[in-house]
């Protein structure tokens, strides 16, 4: 396999743990309409994404386990 590939698994096989998935496709979906994103390479978009969904997830996770 190829560096991509590696990197599409890895994603994925995060994403998959994670329940991501769908959230996943949702800004890929998102990026589709938005100028900036256009002329990224499917990589670029692909990380983009994903940093985008795991730090959403991270920043709930985080908000989820404060007590007052």
């Amino acid at each position: 396999m190829g560096h991509f590939d590696d990197f599409i698994y890895d994603i994925f096989e995060v994403l998959e743990k994670n329940n991501l998935k769908e959230e996943f496709y949702t800004q890929l979906s998102k990026m589709d309409n938005q100028d900036k994103h256009r002329y990224k390479s499917h990589r670029d978009r692909y990380r983009y994404a994903f940093d985008k969904v795991i730090r959403i997830y991270e920043e709930d996770k985080v908000k989820s386990n404060l007590t007052f």
